[in-house]
This record gives C-alpha cells, structure tokens and sequence, in this order.
C-alpha cells in the first residue's frame, strides 16, 4: 500500500474517528501539491495515526474515505463492498420479491462507499458517480457487480455525465458490461417503463417505494392529485389499489408522456387517469376543493445551505396552496428531498402553511426513505427523504 499522505491538523482528527467520511479542506494541514482529482490518498492526524483511505478532489469536502483500514483498494475491495451491499438487500426480502424487482444496491456513505449510487432495475444496474474517484473505479465495480449477481445480471449502464462536475468533461454515458435485457420493471405488482438514458437519477425514483405503497392504502375509491408525478409512480399505485380518479400534473411534457405511457402498461387499472402538463403551484391555485387526497413530490428546492431559506419559503408556499384546496377529511403527502431541509424545519415549515390556511391538521405518519437506502448512523448526511401524511380537517 503506497498512497499519498495527507495530515490533518491537531484535533481535526475526531470526525474521522468518529467514522463520518468527509475530510473537509479547513481540516487539511499538510498535502502533497501534485495531487489529482480522484486519486486515492491515505489521511494522517497531527500525530501521525492513521485514519482512513479515500478519494482527493479540489473543493470544500477534499477527500471522501472509502475504508477506515489500511488495505490494498483492489477487486476484492470492490468485491466484498457490493457483496456485502447485496447481502443487506437479500435479507431485506428485496432481491426474490415476486412484485418488485427494482431496488437501491449501493446508497453511498450508507453502505460505505462515498460518492457512489448503483440502483437494480430487473437484471441491469445502473451506477451514479457523484464524485471522479469513484468513477475512476468503474471497470471494478462494473465486475464486482457481475461477480456478485452472475448470470442474474444482464448489463451494467453507468450514467455518471449527469452527476459529476462538468468541467471534468465526461459529457457521455455508456453500457460498462452487457446490455439490457427489458425497460420493464415491476413494484408492488405495477409495470413501469425505465428510461436509463435520458431520465431522472437513475430511471426511477426508488426511494419513494414504500411511500407509494401507503398512498395506495388511502386511495380505494378516492379522487387523487399527483404533482410532481415524474413517471407517475404515485398515480399506477394509487390506480392499482382502486382509485376512482387520479390527475397526474408535471411541468415536463416528457413526465407526462412517461406517466401515460405506465398508466397504460397496467390494463388492470379501472380508474379514470388525466394528466397535465403545467407549472404545479400555479394548477393548484386554479382547482377545485373536491380532491381527497393531494401528493406534493417537488424535486430538491436547495441543493446547499445557501439556498435553504429560499426552500423553505417555497416549501410553505406549495404546502400552503394544496392545504387551501384540499377536501374536508383529506389526506395529504407532502415530501422533501432536500438534505439541508432536515426533519424538524420540514415539519416546522407544514406547520406554519396549516396555521396561515386556518386549517386543522393530524400528523398520521412520519416517513422517510426505504430500507435499501440505509442511513448511516455516523454520516447524518445520508438521511435525506422526509415526508408527513396529514389528515386535514
């Protein structure tokens, strides 16, 4: 083992120590000048202990650590990292569901790998790098995922152009291994289509699974409104599980072709479906009050602490505004997925839209993200997904 040496200054050990796997660049006493983004370095306290091995790169978190020993990063690094990762989703009861065969492989610093996103959809796994160093390991992870999966996987897509810096200037994706085998996938017994090239994350969003499940179990017979619907993963349950209605509203025509295009790989489904493309806020402001329930999915409105008070101000206002419309005796989901909107700021931030409406509303359930998108007790920052499930009098 022959990395780069990077010592910390006196004190600036103690997060590491405490297992969080960012070394931020105020931490730094000593490095070489010659390093490269991406390259592996092993970091060092003031008195010379060793405290971990992770990726260098120019910026506010310099280096990511990918292992808190001191070992060779080789295959069988990458080997045991996605073994172990596939273990937890085996006893999860994820990789031989009859109903679903879609899930989160590896959900970065949750499964101790910085930086590095690999969802399953159906025998394809498809890698997000959100950081050089892990992309600089694409080949191993490709393998170590086949390794692992065998004749179970049929191809391995990284689409990495999306989530790492620009000026690194990898502006395409690719198949690493094989090729797809289907765009079909099931949840919950519902078909949906996935678009691994030209859709969002990785084709689908995951992490709202057991989500969309619960809003499923409120929608027998009930009048929907799904904003922010993307492919429409709300609306399919909720139709599935017996909705009379659903309207499916996203400002991206391309959201609503894909919404439509699920909606009618489910011939079960007996419900009237409508979709429209348009600004959500604004759609809000014009409906009637004869929704039973109303689900508000927004994408991140603050990717950093700059924009966190801008978010919360838009949080209100989309709250505000489904809380004015809804029926007597709704339910509402509202969701966050801003990691600096915490828990408590979120559900601050319902609060006051529901006192400004002169609404009376019951929290029914607090959720978060699936299982297979653990969150790591001595990283914070893998926790990201909130949402509440209101009933509003």
């Amino acid at each position: 083992m022959n990395y780069s040496k990077i010592i910390l200054k006196h004190g600036k050990e103690i997060s590491l120590k405490r297992k969080h796997h960012w070394v931020f660049s105020g931490a730094i006493f000593q490095k070489e000048p010659t390093l490269e983004n991406g390259q592996l370095v092993a970091v060092y306290s003031a008195k010379d202990e060793f405290l971990g091995i992770g990726h260098f790169a120019e910026g506010s978190i310099m280096v990511r650590i990918i292992s808190f020993e001191e070992r060779e990063i080789d295959q069988s690094f990458w080997n045991e990292k996605i073994t172990s990762a596939l273990s937890l989703r085996k006893s999860l009861g994820l990789t031989e569901n009859q109903e679903t065969n879609v899930y989160r492989l590896v959900h970065g610093e949750g499964d101790l790998l910085p930086g590095l996103i690999v969802d399953f959809y159906n025998g394809t796994a498809v890698i997000q790098a959100h950081q050089i160093g892990m992309h600089a390991h694409l080949k191993e992870i490709a393998q170590a995922i086949k390794n692992a999966y065998g004749d179970q996987l049929s191809g391995v897509y990284d689409k990495s152009a999306e989530t790492l810096p620009k000026n690194l200037g990898i502006t395409s994706n690719e198949w690493v291994l094989g090729e797809p085998k289907t765009d079909l996938v099931q949840e919950y017994g519902a078909t949906y289509k996935i678009d691994w090239e030209k859709g969002q994350k990785t084709g689908f969003f995951i992490d709202q699974r057991e989500n969309r499940k619960l809003l499923a179990s409120y929608s027998k017979g009930k009048k929907v409104l799904n904003t922010f619907c993307y492919s429409g993963g709300f609306s399919v349950l909720a139709l599935q599980e017996g909705a009379a209605e659903v309207h499916s509203v996203d400002i991206s025509p391309k959201a609503i072709e894909l919404t439509e295009e699920n909606v009618s790989l489910n011939p079960e489904i007996k419900g009237k479906h409508e979709s429209k493309v348009a600004d959500v806020v604004k759609y809000i402001r014009e409906i009637g009050d004869d929704y039973d329930v109303i689900v508000l999915d927004p994408p991140a409105f603050a990717k950093n602490l700059k924009a966190r008070h801008n978010a919360v101000q838009a949080y209100k206002r989309l709250n505000a505004e489904a809380l004015k419309k809804i029926k007597s005796g709704g339910i509402l989901f509202t969701f966050s997925c801003s990691q600096v909107v915490d828990k408590a700021l979120f559900r601050n931030t319902v609060t006051a839209a529901a006192l400004e409406c002169g609404r009376k509303v019951k929290v029914l359930h607090q959720v978060t993200q699936p299982a297979d998108h653990p969150i790591n007790i001595f990283h914070p920052e893998t926790e990201y997904l909130k949402g509440l499930v209101l009933f509003v009098e």
